[in-house]
């Protein structure tokens, strides 16, 4: 299973089509990611991004509930301290 998660785009670095890059936030993290998939994309729009490459445009309310399921997730099992 692949996970692609939401972040806001801060900035772009890159201006080229082909080479273009932005820095997005993911909750005070900041990563820098291709946007070449997503060359319409404006500063301060939410992006899913999956291995460095943002590969859509979604809305903000989409992004805050999918950031908010994925605050609640714990793990399934912890490795007990020996």
């Amino acid at each position: 299973m692949c996970l692609a998660i939401p972040g806001q785009l801060m900035n772009i670095t890159h201006e080229d089509p082909l080479l273009r890059r932005g820095q997005v936030n993911f909750g005070g993290v900041l990563k820098e990611v291709s946007l070449a998939y997503v060359p319409e994309v404006e500063v301060g729009q939410y992006v899913i991004v999956h291995v460095g490459f943002a590969l859509s445009i979604i809305d903000e309310a989409e992004a805050e509930e999918t950031l908010n399921y994925l605050a609640h997730l714990t793990p399934a099992a912890t490795i007990p301290a020996n």
